[in-house]
């Protein structure tokens, strides 16, 4: 769980709430359920025209790696890099294949497939960093949802405030009606330029920033590997691989 994240939506909202009450407001003032509506249904519907409905469900299915990021510990796959190596020296490469059933990441297992295959050092790096790439763009262009959602809530608030004083026009000639139209028009802008900067905006850097360590450590991985096919001494390989992880 990442705590870092939950801290700062409280500190962010809370900041927002804070200086409201400082300013003699109430939290009664900017719960409006007209413009919250106008606001994520509009940015919804902009971005679902946008992408495609594959990207659409990817994206939603990253969206909890804000709280909980996939597992990203270089040292296990290290140790098993190094132990792979130990084995390919005393018994040869087809000696690995034992190891495939255990392998549940399915990149790893495609080099390790290659290195049983006997497949030659070189064409096991290009075929690992085609897909490394496929890989990445696939997982950037869904975070770029939230990037998109970011760029249309803030202009979707303007039109809900353009509504709401359409509103407060109608009614001119009716005062108790006025209040109501005035608040829509300023929360919708509170709620879409709010929901970009504390959600959709954060959410997709906080996602490009996972996807980039998930690539970084599958480099890692085919530098492994390759090291492992060329049959270089296991302690090599193991410093080589730890300096991809220098603090």
């Amino acid at each position: 769980m990442d705590f870092l994240t939950i801290i700062g939506v409280l500190v962010a909202i809370g900041g927002i709430l804070l200086g409201q009450f400082l300013d003699g407001g109430n939290l009664a003032s900017i719960i409006q359920l007209t413009a919250f509506c106008i606001v994520i249904g509009g940015t919804t519907g902009a971005v679902m025209i946008q992408y495609k409905l594959p990207v659409f469900v990817r994206s939603l299915k990253m969206l909890p790696w804000v709280l909980k990021a996939p597992a990203i510990d270089p040292q296990p796959l290290i140790e098993q890099l190094v132990e792979w190596s130990h084995t390919a020296r005393k018994n040869g490469l087809l000696a690995l294949e034992g190891s495939l059933d255990s392998v549940a990441d399915p990149f790893l297992r495609k080099g390790l497939q290659m290195l049983v295959d006997g497949t030659e050092p070189q064409k096991i790096r290009d075929t690992l960093l085609v897909e490394l790439e496929a890989r990445e763009a696939i997982e950037r262009q869904a975070a770029k949802v939230f990037e998109s959602a970011g760029g249309y809530s803030p202009t979707i608030g303007i039109l809900g405030a353009v509504l709401g004083l359409i509103h407060v026009m109608e009614n001119l000639a009716d005062p108790a009606k006025l209040g109501a139209g005035i608040a829509t028009a300023f929360v919708a802008t509170i709620y879409g330029v709010g929901s970009a900067n504390i959600f959709f905006l954060p959410v997709s850097n906080k996602i490009k920033g996972i996807v980039h360590e998930r690539s970084y450590l599958r480099e890692m991985t085919i530098e492994g590997l390759v090291a492992v096919a060329e049959g270089e001494n296991p302690k090599i390989i193991e410093a080589r691989l730890q300096s991809f992880y220098v603090h």
